[in-house]
């Protein structure tokens, strides 16, 4: 951590550093976040020399009296310290370097037909309700309804302190077993969603996109079935041509709206790519990019014959099927960013 404030202190004092200030701003976000941690360690760890200078003293102690109020007193500072020291370490799981930001969600539906653009759609409204009980801002930029049911895709930006921090536990593919309610003999249908989690660009010079290598398609918006919705064309679509990403939104009534959207939407797209491509080792910001199908999950949703949701990295489990769908999955994000704080893979 004091390694990377003084990496942040010295690339902040080079000439023409605020020559981009967007980018300049978002630096020194950074550094001062990483200041203040340093910061708070260190008021811990002069709290815990005085925790055991009391307890010196506390040997040295005649009186019983007063001997049992020094024990009381290290008691309470002890908890204090305990507490203090477990919230902070929690926190070191958010110091990657884009853990601060805002996320794109991007979900697709995998294997298992109309039961996976269904389960699809319900990972859309597990993350908008985890969304709204947390307190962050969620926007649906897009979603592309599917013919019978369900869900095609949808995109949503997730505004608000660490949300990428917290979001990247979901990165990978979620499995879902059920009665399905699109088969008339009432069989167990296994069906596959695929999450992907993008941290969201700060400024222009993460990512450079030269104009002539997008093109831009303008169209009407649909609905169910494919029919056109709105008389007019407000939705674009983004494709960059070296790459071969394609973007589409055509959620809101605005094409300028929706232009950004999609802008937006391509630049965490790019910046996961080039992350990807520089860093392949560090999995905190690439994830292991799986298809998904069998074998291939991170988590399991199981309703029928039993109920049971079981994250199968952390083997972290709970029988509450219901509150976790309807966004109670705090439990099973702490239980991953744990397992990266033990691992030492944080960042």
């Amino acid at each position: 951590m004091r390694a990377e404030a003084a990496r942040l202190e010295r690339e902040s004092a080079v000439a023409g550093f605020w020559d981009d200030g967007e980018r300049a701003r978002a630096h020194m976000r950074r550094l001062a976040s990483r200041q203040t941690m340093i910061e708070t360690w260190d008021g811990l760890e002069r709290r815990v020399r005085e925790a055991q200078e009391l307890i010196e003293l506390a040997a040295l102690v005649d009186d019983e009296a007063e001997r049992l109020e020094l024990a009381a007193d290290m008691e309470a500072e002890v908890e204090l310290l305990s507490g203090a020291i477990e919230r902070e370490s929690f926190q070191l799981a958010f110091s990657g370097p884009y853990d601060e930001r805002n996320a794109i969600i991007e979900l697709r539906p995998g294997t298992g037909g109309v039961d996976a653009q269904d389960w699809t759609e319900m990972l859309q409204r597990m993350y908008l309700r985890w969304a709204e009980r947390s307190g962050f801002d969620a926007d649906l930029i897009d979603v592309m309804r599917g013919d019978e049911a369900g869900i095609k895709s949808a995109i949503i930006e997730v505004k608000g302190d660490s949300a990428y921090g917290w979001l990247r536990s979901e990165h990978g593919a979620h499995r879902l077993v059920r009665i399905s309610p699109f088969d008339n003999d009432k069989l167990r249908h296994t069906a596959f969603a695929e999450v992907v989690i993008m941290p969201e660009v700060e400024n222009s010079g993460e990512v450079e996109i030269d104009d002539d290598d997008l093109k831009v398609d303008v169209f009407r918006a649909s609905g169910h079935g494919g029919q056109n919705v709105q008389k007019n064309s407000t939705a674009v679509r983004i494709t960059h041509l070296p790459t071969g990403i394609v973007v589409s939104c055509q959620n809101e009534r605005s094409l300028r709206r929706n232009r950004e959207s999609a802008k937006t939407v391509l630049n965490a797209k790019l910046l996961k790519l080039k992350e990807e491509r520089e860093e392949e080792e560090r999995l905190a910001i690439r994830g292991e990019r799986k298809q998904p199908a069998w074998g291939n999950q991170i988590r399991s949703y199981v309703l029928h014959p039993y109920q049971m949701v079981k994250d199968l990295r952390t083997q972290w489990e709970t029988s509450d099927t219901t509150g976790v769908l309807d966004g109670e999955i705090e439990p099973l994000m702490r239980a991953w960013l744990q397992t990266r704080i033990a691992e030492g893979a944080s960042a």
